[in-house]
């Protein structure tokens, strides 16, 4: 059996709604030397008999139990015997030159580890902003910048197998059966954004600058309603950076800075939104003037708990600039 070029990994948790619109977007792909690494999470609706459906392309695999997405992303990893890998979710959606245009940056240059493109957010009726309509993002080593921005969607993310494997604390490459834990499994919301990071910090970054991923979104602001999860894991990749880069505090104190101060601010929206406006305040009090987004946050907290979810709306709404 032949080794595919890409290795297209799909989760699923009962996806049934979108699975369709998902799967024919690669099908539609111009480079077609793929493979779909489909990993069942234990789904109770039709999104098996949509996955098998569509032939040989399609490598279906069903979890015993129904684990958490960064272990699941494991497990699918686990057989995905590709040299550059690819993830899309089951409600997302790629424009049909999407892997052409990734596999070419990478054939360009071995020095890249993950290529990105941009991304349409999409609420089901309507596109709402491009990810890299105010700033575009760097190129090269650009660990620092990343960690100050995230700019890489789950789904328009592509990442050189080897640079995966230098992720895994035993160095198990992708495509052996053994899970070789790429994604820290101890995090829940920041998984993703934790292996963007550690590649960056090694690798090269490279991007496609036109919206080639299309990233359908659920609900009004359910980021910000995880924000208290978000300043824990926050500040355990910090944990985590100081660790595995000796001197990180020395060549990164900005950063280190910059994760501290966000944890804090993380915390403190967790808190009011609780009702303990008091608490919240406390917790921002050291970076109170650190910035635009600090100082808003710091008068809206005099603000009953109720008026948590018009001011998610309007933070979001604001320039990328004001909400760093």
């Amino acid at each position: 059996m032949s080794v595919p070029a890409v290795s297209v990994i799909m989760n699923c948790l009962n996806s049934s709604r979108d699975l369709r619109e998902a799967m024919d977007s690669i099908m539609a792909q111009t480079f077609t030397d793929f493979e779909i690494v489909f990993w069942d999470n234990g789904s109770t609706d039709e999104s098996p008999a949509i996955a098998q459906s569509y032939g040989e392309k399609v490598r279906y695999f069903r979890g015993e139990t129904t684990v958490p997405l960064g272990a699941a992303r494991n497990l699918a990893l686990a057989q995905a015997r590709g040299r550059y890998i690819a993830f899309l979710d089951c409600d997302d959606i790629w424009r049909p030159r999407k892997l052409e245009l990734q596999v070419g940056l990478f054939e360009a240059n071995p020095r890249v580890g993950l290529v990105c493109t941009d991304t349409e957010i999409f609420d089901g009726k309507r596109v709402i902003k491009r990810l890299f309509a105010e700033t575009r993002p760097e190129r090269g080593m650009a660990f620092a910048a990343l960690m100050e921005r995230q700019w890489i969607s789950m789904s328009s993310a592509m990442v050189r197998a080897d640079a995966l494997a230098g992720l895994s604390e035993s160095g198990v490459p992708t495509g052996q059966g053994e899970n070789g834990g790429w994604f820290d499994e101890s995090l829940n919301v920041c998984e993703e954004a934790d292996v963007f990071y550690r590649i960056a910090h090694d690798w090269e970054l490279d991007h496609v600058d036109e919206p080639l991923t299309v990233w359908r979104v659920h609900g009004a602001n359910t980021t910000f309603r995880k924000f208290g999860q978000f300043a824990d894991e926050t500040l355990r990749i910090l944990d985590k950076h100081r660790r595995l880069y000796p001197g990180y505090d020395q060549e990164h104190a900005g950063l280190a800075l910059l994760l501290t101060r966000r944890a804090a601010f993380q915390k403190a929206v967790a808190l009011w939104r609780e009702g303990r406006n008091a608490e919240a305040r406390k917790a921002m009090a050291p970076w109170r003037n650190s910035g635009k987004k600090y100082q808003m946050f710091w008068w809206a907290s005099y603000l009953p708990g109720g008026c948590f979810d018009l001011a998610a709306r309007l933070y979001f709404a604001l320039p990328a600039f004001l909400r760093r």
